[in-house]
């Protein structure tokens, strides 16, 4: 059974991974997505032309996980596609942030991940892809944004690591890298969007097409637009000290 298996599938980018993926994977039997919320997943049942099956669950919760590994290994399943989109952010200063948000973000973003990659990772083969959702944040330092600026940068790391080892087996790695998306996730984050990030905000619809050329192009990195670009190159420029004045007068962390 060759399948794709996305995480965080309920909206924002992961919702579009798992919208898009079907039209260009045309011998997929099954899609798989994996969220918390249930409704939303039912919905995507009736948005694409193959059939879905939901994992609906807490992936800081190793129940999904063990789900998910005994699907694989009872339906012999081939993973053409994995798509780590599942991560939240939250913004403030560290030290009057909630702790258990801040750890909440370091185990879904890098754990979480971490752990259903490399459980797929038997069922994948030559040709097989992983796409893992990073951040323009992982380019530099993040005050106000500190743990899940840090939180992508690991993800941007292990996916440039991940990508030299499994290059020899045919096995593609993409770190998608944008900067502010038009999704809920300003809304979960606790950013009020200033004008810069309203007019900045990408289409998440072309973010993840980008992506999924990027991703059979198998270029290891995947960046949506010319400023996020420019920022990727000046902050291999700028020393990361001084990227974080710069931010943190940015963040009005002042």
């Amino acid at each position: 059974m060759k399948i794709a298996l996305v995480t965080g599938a309920s909206s924002g980018i992961g919702r579009e991974f798992a919208l898009q993926i079907p039209r260009l994977y045309r011998n997929l039997d099954e899609l798989w997505v994996a969220a918390r919320r249930t409704e939303r997943l039912k919905e995507l049942q009736g948005q694409v032309d193959i059939p879905v099956r939901i994992f609906d669950g807490d992936l800081l919760r190793d129940y999904i996980f063990e789900r998910i590994e005994r699907e694989l290994d009872r339906r012999e399943a081939k993973v053409r596609i994995l798509v780590n989109a599942a991560g939240y952010g939250k913004t403030g200063a560290f030290y009057a942030s909630d702790p258990d948000g801040q750890l909440g973000m370091i185990g879904l973003n890098c754990r979480a991940l971490t752990k259903i990659t490399r459980i797929c990772l038997p069922y994948l083969t030559k040709g097989s892809r992983i796409v893992n959702i990073a951040s323009a944040a992982a380019f530099a330092p993040q005050p106000g944004f500190a743990v899940y600026a840090a939180s992508k940068s690991y993800v941007y790391s292990f996916s440039q690591a991940l990508a030299a080892e499994l290059e020899p087996k045919g096995i593609s790695v993409t770190a998608v890298c944008p900067g502010p998306v038009d999704t809920e996730f300003f809304r979960h984050s606790g950013v009020l969007p200033n004008a810069f990030k309203e007019s900045a905000a990408a289409d998440p619809r072309l973010v993840v097409r980008q992506a999924l050329r990027d991703c059979v192009d198998r270029r290891r990195v995947s960046v949506y637009g010319m400023g996020m670009k420019a920022a990727r190159a000046a902050s291999k420029l700028l020393p990361y000290s001084l990227t974080a004045n710069i931010l943190r007068w940015a963040n009005k962390m002042e």
